[in-house]
C-alpha cells in the first residue's frame, strides 16, 4: 500500500535529520584528530563542490552577483557564527547535549520574528517559549556541578542560526535556494581556512579520515534535499514535529560511538524543549497560520556550514 503524502512527508524529515546527525558524528569524531578549522576547511571544499555542482546543473549559478545581497551576507555571518560555535561546543560535549540544546532554534526564531518582524505571537506561544528556555537552563544549568562554559557556546550557536534563518526569511524569492547555499558552503571553507593557523595548523590527514570528511559533505547533501522534499509532499503541521527526532539520532549516536550516556538534566531539559516546541507548533495549526516557527522547520533552516 502506498504512503500518504504526509506519512512520506514525515519518513523524510526523518531521513534528513539522520544526515544532518550523522554528519554531526562523523565531525566530532574527526576533531580528535585535527582542530575545528581543518574540518571546516576540508568539509567545506566538499560540500562546495557537490552542493556547487547541484546548483549549476539547476541553472542555479546564472545570477552570481545575487550572493551580494546583504541578507545574504547577513545569512552568510550568521552560518558562520552558528558554524564556529556549534563546532566548538560539539568537540568538548556529548552530542546529544548540543543536539539538545539546538532544538531551541524554532522558539529562538519565533521570538526573534515577534521582536525583529513583529510577527503575531499570542501569549500562548510566549509561554512556550518561556518554558522551552528553562528547559535550555535546565541542560545548562548553569553555577551548578555539571556545568560547562560550552554549554554556552551552544546556546550562542542557537543564537546565531536564528539570525541565519530570520534573515532567509527576507531573502528575495527570486534569489535560488541553491545559490545561497553554494554562497555559504564557500563561505564555511574560507572562514575555516582563515582559523587554520590560531587553531593550531595543518594535521597530515589520512585517506580514512579525507573520505569521512567527504561522507560528511555527501550526508549534508542527502539531509538538504530529504527536508526540501519533505516539506513539498506533506503538510508543514504534520511533519515539522518529526525534526525532533535529530535528538533520538543524537543519542544512539552518542552512546554506541561515543559511549555518552545522558544525564538526568540533559533528559529532561530535552522533553521541556521538544513539548514547548509541540505546542508551539499546535498553537499554529489551531489559529490555521503557517508562521515562522513552522517555516523555520523549512528548506530555510538547513545548515549548510555546519
Amino acid at each position: 500500500m502506498p504512503l500518504s503524502p504526509n506519512l512520506r512527508g514525515a519518513l523524510l524529515m526523518v531521513v534528513a535529520m539522520a544526515g544532518f546527525t550523522l554528519n554531526d558524528a562523523i565531525t566530532k569524531y574527526s576533531s580528535q584528530s585535527m582542530n575545528m578549522a581543518q574540518v571546516m576547511l576540508v568539509r567545506g571544499v566538499f560540500a562546495t563542490l557537490f552542493v556547487g555542482s547541484l546548483a549549476w546543473q539547476r541553472g542555479a549559478l546564472v545570477r552570481l552577483r545575487s550572493m551580494l545581497d546583504p541578507l545574504v551576507a547577513l545569512r552568510v555571518l550568521g552560518e558562520a557564527g552558528g558554524t564556529v560555535t556549534f563546532l566548538i561546543a560539539l568537540a568538548h560535549l556529548p552530542i546529544a547535549s548540543v543536539s539538545a540544546v539546538l532544538q531551541a532554534l524554532p522558539l529562538a526564531v519565533t521570538m526573534g520574528a515577534a521582536l525583529v518582524f513583529r510577527e503575531g505571537v499570542g501569549w500562548r506561544r510566549w509561554l512556550a517559549i518561556a518554558i522551552g528556555f528553562v528547559g535550555v537552563l535546565v541542560i545548562v544549568r548553569p553555577g551548578f556541578e555539571g556545568f560547562s562554559v560550552y554549554s554556552l557556546v551552544a546556546l550562542a550557536c542557537v543564537a546565531c542560526c536564528a539570525v541565519r534563518d530570520l534573515a532567509t526569511k527576507r531573502i528575495p524569492k527570486a534569489i535560488p535556494t541553491l545559490l545561497v547555499s553554494t554562497a555559504t558552503a564557500f563561505a564555511m571553507t574560507i572562514v575555516g581556512a582563515l582559523l587554520l593557523s590560531p587553531m593550531g595548523g595543518w594535521t597530515p590527514m589520512t585517506g580514512k579520515s579525507t573520505a569521512l570528511l567527504a561522507l560528511a559533505a555527501v550526508l549534508v547533501l542527502i539531509g538538504y534535499q530529504s527536508i526540501i522534499m519533505a516539506m513539498r509532499v506533506g503538510d508543514i503541521s504534520f511533519i515539522a514535529p518529526f525534526r525532533y527526532t535529530a535528538l533520538i539520532w543524537s543519542i544512539l549516536l552518542g552512546l554506541f560511538i561515543f559511549a555518552d550516556v545522558p544525564d538526568l538534566p540533559m533528559v529532561i531539559g530535552a522533553t521541556i524543549i521538544i513539548g514547548s516546541g509541540l505546542y508551539a507548533l499546535y498553537r499554529e495549526r489551531i489559529v490555521g497560520r503557517r508562521k515562522i516557527v513552522a517555516e523555520s522547520t523549512g528548506p530555510t533552516m538547513v545548515p549548510d556550514g555546519i
